[in-house]
């Protein structure tokens, strides 16, 4: 019996259901707002991984492909600026606009 790579598994989910990809996309850039940022670089590296691909996001940013796999891997340390360049790719290339909800915590949420 033939095996998939994950990689290969997640990229047929996304293709055949194309909200699976705006969901990755939303819950990497939810990591990010609320700090995780290691989960964000990585799940925004699967994001990649299943849609587009790091040659097409080198295309879209004009930086180099091996260059931005560093950048979301587990040690990357992306500036700000290569970070958000890379989350307007991702979210340009979905076709979704994206906008920040700020909401006040209740003083038990902020004590956890």
């Amino acid at each position: 019996m033939p095996t998939t790579s994950y990689k290969a598994a997640m990229k047929s989910m996304v293709d055949e259901n194309p909200k699976l990809g705006v969901e990755m996309l939303e819950d990497a850039l939810n990591s990010l707002l609320s700090g995780k940022l290691d989960e964000g670089r990585l799940l925004l590296r699967q994001f990649v991984n299943a849609t587009m691909g790091f040659k097409e996001l080198a295309a879209r940013t004009g930086k180099a492909d091996k260059n931005l796999m560093r950048t979301l891997s587990a040690s990357g340390n992306p500036t700000a600026s290569n970070l958000f360049e890379i989350v307007q790719a991702c979210v340009q290339a979905e076709g979704v606009t994206v906008a920040a909800h700020v909401q006040r915590q209740t003083t038990t949420e902020r004590l956890c």
